[in-house]
């Protein structure tokens, strides 16, 4: 490395001295700053490399995060996938506003009604005007799916690296019990809970629920990737310093999983919405008066051939939904992956000048 910046120094001395000798300067005077400059040692021309900034300008250091932003922003589908949450989030945000209507208050003169100037999305055999549904249940859904994947990151991040970090029995005994727990029949376990709440308070019983099965695949993934980092050498050193163990996890081990952490509470959204959705169309999740887009689902696959919008509608949003988490996720994983054409490619002055010399000899068609 500081060969390659004592070659570029040299030439860039060399380029400064034919511009002098261009403009009258001595020849004396710059074959001595060569000389000077070409007998500097490695550290004083790498210190002079990073104050020159290779072409006379001053370096920008931007961070890990502003890094996989701008590897994101390069994506296209990712991008979309964005802006489709972001209109999503919005319309669950300000939708309720947008109509007079709520999803409790029945339209007894309009039953099964096609969407209309009324009623945009139509409404239920009920009366229920299907819009105010569509936006508390869209809202719904991104509360379970959101705080679910929140919480079960937190969970299997700590559990998951205080398991690789014990070692010996203590790491026997946690994988033992992650085994145990696996084989635990929890979508029978989550649908008696569930089932015993009431319908105003039954979707926080449900975000219980899945939590409490929900971390254990991600502990064990993540008690693998965690496996090489407490070998590290600032592990061991914070170790050897009397550091405790639970600040090791925090300050060292989980901070270096942060990015595989991002990338698990994106793709946690969608499985707690699809868990949602599955839980609430069997009849065990959420229950009236509240209600979800799973909800939505149950309540309109009764009415499929004469009433098609009741289930169409809710569908269309639920897969939207999900395909923009998806879009998002997948964004990201190329971004924090080094390898992905997502990083993009860098080129010198000199590549750029030889592309555009190129592109100007083609002959114009």
């Amino acid at each position: 490395m500081a060969d390659e910046k004592k070659d570029g120094l040299r030439q860039d001395a060399g380029k400064r001295g034919e511009d002098a000798q261009a403009a009258g300067a001595p020849n004396d005077s710059i074959a001595e700053k060569i000389d000077s400059e070409a007998h500097l040692s490695n550290a004083e021309l790498e210190l002079m490399a990073d104050a020159q900034g290779g072409s006379g300008m001053e370096v920008k250091r931007i961070g890990y995060a502003q890094l996989i932003w701008r590897r994101f922003v390069r994506q296209k589908s990712a991008m979309v996938g964005l802006v489709i949450l972001v209109v999503m989030v919005l319309l669950a945000v300000f939708g309720p506003f947008m109509t007079k209507f709520t999803y409790t208050d029945p339209d007894f003169t309009a039953l099964n009604v096609p969407p209309n100037a009324r009623h945009w999305f139509g409404t239920d055999g009920g009366g229920f005007d299907l819009f105010a549904c569509v936006v508390h249940g869209l809202g719904r859904s991104l509360t379970i799916g959101i705080v679910y994947a929140v919480l079960t990151t937190i969970i299997a991040a700590i559990v998951g690296t205080a398991i690789a970090y014990a070692r010996g029995v203590g790491e026997k005994v946690g994988m033992w019990l992650l085994d145990m727990l696996l084989i635990i029949p929890s979508f029978l376990l989550v649908a008696m809970i569930v089932r015993s709440a009431s319908g105003t308070t039954g979707w926080i019983t449900l975000i219980l629920g899945l939590t409490a099965f929900g971390w254990i695949g991600y502990a064990r993934t993540l008690r693998t990737m965690a496996l090489s980092l407490r070998e590290r050498d600032y592990v061991r050193a914070a170790k050897y310093m009397g550091v405790p163990p639970i600040r090791i996890i925090v300050r060292h081990l989980i901070p270096n999983l942060g990015s595989i952490l991002i990338l698990d509470t994106v793709l946690g959204v969608i499985s707690g919405i699809n868990s949602e959705t599955a839980y609430s169309f069997l009849g065990l999740g959420i229950k009236a008066p509240d209600t979800s887009l799973g909800y939505l689902l149950s309540q309109g696959s009764s009415a499929m051939l004469s009433a098609p919008w009741v289930i169409l509608i809710p569908s269309v949003v639920l897969i939207v939904l999900c395909v923009s988490m998806q879009l998002i996720g997948d964004g990201l994983r190329d971004a924090i992956d080094p390898y992905s054409r997502a990083a993009g490619k860098v080129e010198d002055d000199a590549d750029a000048e030889s592309k555009a010399e190129a592109e100007a000899a083609e002959p114009a068609l």
